[in-house]
């Protein structure tokens, strides 16, 4: 069953088109290299982490690079960690010095990197952490690398956030109005207080809207952009919803009084947002496009994230990932743009996952298992074939359509067959188009 789509303050028509994007962790964890929440989990101290700000120097970042890699990837839109948790910015703010315009790379990173992908055409974004471990006014909760400090409590007095909240508003202003027109900004994230927190954290060392005063950052975001799209981590629905590292596996998960949520889920090639040299659980090709398959077939966007090397190229694990998209969006890109969940909820056999156009007229066949002798569905879908082909070289798929009889000789209703043994298919997931009667 398909579902009206439920209004959304800024615009998402391109969005649920284009369905494909490029996420970009960079910052100074990229130094280090062992994971972006490293300053947290290692509970590095201020010095040390200095350390990474000294020697940052991406002398080897080609934002064009990057931005023709991901357009050969079929991505149609990208976000860049402007700033990250630890809370070192890659723009040129005047509310900091904490940014690369001060580290031996001396570049505003994120002008670069919109100016490279708008002119690849691709839409541009910021992803703003809200959470701030560098700031002397973001409060000391269950995140921060201070929290088990001897000397925490003490750390801790004096923060205010309210002066915190201020600082966001400034250097959100800056993004949303010194480089052009931003189409998504990508808030990160809230969390509840923890009963267990010391008595001294401020709200249990839990932060939320009330703390973020989301309804008034958001409504300064949309005075400023008001088109632009929002996530729902200020903990105040908006435009998208963001599963991390997991996709909805029933359509109707994201349903609201009957009408369908605009969701995006975001993954990892490897384990890892940013930059880890020595992890290893890295997707294998046919998990990178079943994941966006899979995301689309459910009716939602896939943002696939990709984390620099310090110097600022994408390491070969990464550009063999994106090329496992190239290779196949090359031909099969029909499959995903402009499509959705089918309309039929057909019995499938394993490893198919079906995508249909948002006009209804074309329904596409996604392979993960080579079915050797036929592939077949039943139900009302076998009315409404015309046509069908193999999307990466156009050449005719046949088909053939049976009554099926009841124990007692009675119809009951179509199936269809495609004979599929024999046919030769050279790529990882073949692609059937089905063209439909109306």
């Amino acid at each position: 069953m398909a579902y009206p789509r439920k209004k959304t303050p800024g615009d998402t028509a391109w969005f649920v088109r284009d369905r494909f994007g490029m996420f970009i962790h960079f910052g100074l964890y990229a130094v280090p290299a062992r994971h972006e929440w490293l300053k947290c989990r290692e509970r590095t101290p201020e010095a040390k982490y200095d350390q990474y700000f000294q020697h940052f120097d991406p002398d080897l970042m080609d934002a064009r690079d990057w931005a023709r890699q991901a357009k050969a990837a079929g991505m149609k839109y990208a976000v860049l960690t402007a700033k990250h948790h630890e809370g070192f910015c890659l723009f040129d703010s005047k509310h900091t010095e904490y940014k690369s315009t001060n580290t031996p790379c001396g570049r505003d990173l994120a002008r670069e990197f919109v100016n490279a992908f708008r002119a690849e055409g691709i839409r541009v974004g910021f992803y703003y952490s809200l959470i701030d471990w560098h700031h002397p006014m973001f409060p000391i909760d269950k995140f921060h690398p201070r929290r088990g400090d001897a000397n925490a409590e003490e750390l801790d007095r004096g923060r205010d956030m309210t002066k915190y909240v201020q600082y966001m508003k400034d250097q959100i202003t800056e993004l949303l109005t010194n480089y052009g027109k931003i189409d998504i900004l990508w808030l990160d994230f809230s969390y509840p207080a923890d009963p267990n927190a010391p008595a001294w954290m401020q709200n249990g060392g839990g932060k939320g809207k009330e703390q973020w005063q989301s309804e008034e950052l958001i409504a300064h975001v949309r005075s400023l952009a008001p088109d632009i799209i929002l996530n729902d981590r200020a903990q105040i629905p908006q435009d998208i919803i963001t599963p991390e590292q997991s996709t909805y596996d029933f359509w109707e998960t994201p349903i609201e009084n009957g009408e369908a949520l605009t969701w995006e889920t975001c993954q990892t090639f490897s384990g890892s947002w940013g930059y880890f040299r020595d992890e290893t659980t890295w997707k294998t090709p046919t998990m990178l496009l079943e994941l966006l398959v899979k995301t689309v077939s459910k009716g939602g966007n896939l943002i696939m994230n990709v984390g620099p090397t310090a110097r600022g190229y994408l390491d070969s694990r990464a550009e063999n990932a994106l090329k496992v998209y190239a290779d196949w969006m090359k031909y099969n890109a029909r499959s995903i743009y402009g499509c959705t969940k089918a309309e039929w909820d057909l019995p499938l056999p394993g490893g198919v996952y079906l995508t249909q156009s948002e006009d209804g007229k074309r329904l596409y066949i996604h392979l993960f298992n080579y079915p050797y002798q036929e592939l077949y569905f039943e139900g009302a879908f076998a009315d409404r074939i015309e046509y069908a082909q193999l999307l990466k070289d156009g050449s005719e798929v046949p088909f053939r359509k049976t009554t099926l009889i009841g124990a007692a000789g009675e119809p009951q209703g179509e199936k269809v067959r495609f004979p599929l043994a024999g046919c030769f298919f050279e790529e990882t997931v073949p692609v059937i188009e089905v063209f439909l009667k109306d």
